[in-house]
């Protein structure tokens, strides 16, 4: 294990409210559920997967990796699931993706490595060119007392944990990645994209 191994998580914690509260990473898109689609992508890119997941525990089992809960009750949001992954992974980084954005670039994780090392940042986070992606970060191991302290005060809104620390931004306008399934209708949409 060297300084720049990464683990990844895949964030399917969360209650799925918009999509009549279907678990979104066990939605299938041409055959394959949304997560098994995101764990191929990482696995080419990362030493390590986990599954954060609060239901349907056996389920996330059976595709062949790790499954941690949130250590705290009531789908607390990303946050806690990046808490509960940091919990069990192995590596120095933690590269995060949501469970409901079946692409993932092929150059994600280097990219990421990349620019937190360039800029000496414990925390780079995906931009659109416009926006944060705050969902598609990548996080070392040495803030995870203050993500512990975050949420113990009651806090959950990811960016401003994210602006309590000096955090690099990483640009991905030319990739798709950011295509995320929260409604029937946008389920439909991917799949028709993917049919062509």
């Amino acid at each position: 294990m060297t300084e720049d191994t990464i683990s990844a998580v895949v964030l399917a914690g969360g209650r799925a409210t918009r999509m009549g509260g279907q678990d979104k990473g066990l939605i299938k898109i041409a055959g394959r559920n949304i997560v098994t689609r995101i764990t191929r992508q990482l696995s080419t890119q990362v030493e390590e997967i986990v599954i954060n997941a609060n239901r349907n525990l056996e389920q996330y089992a059976e595709l062949g990796y790790p499954v941690v809960s949130d250590k705290m009750d009531d789908y607390q949001g990303p946050l806690a699931g990046m808490a509960a992954a940091f919990s069990i992974i192995r590596h120095q980084w933690l590269l995060t993706a949501p469970c409901d954005g079946p692409y993932i670039a092929a150059d994600y994780c280097v990219r990421m490595l990349a620019q937190a090392k360039k800029d000496c940042s414990k925390i780079a986070v995906a931009t659109d060119g416009n926006r944060l992606q705050p969902v598609y970060a990548l996080i070392h191991r040495d803030l995870i007392g203050s993500l512990n302290d975050f949420l113990q005060s009651d806090e959950r809104k990811i960016d401003r944990w994210y602006q309590q620390h000096s955090f690099t931004q990483v640009a991905f306008a030319d990739d798709e990645m950011f295509t995320n399934i929260n409604t029937p209708q946008q389920l439909e949409e991917v799949e028709k994209k993917l049919s062509r």
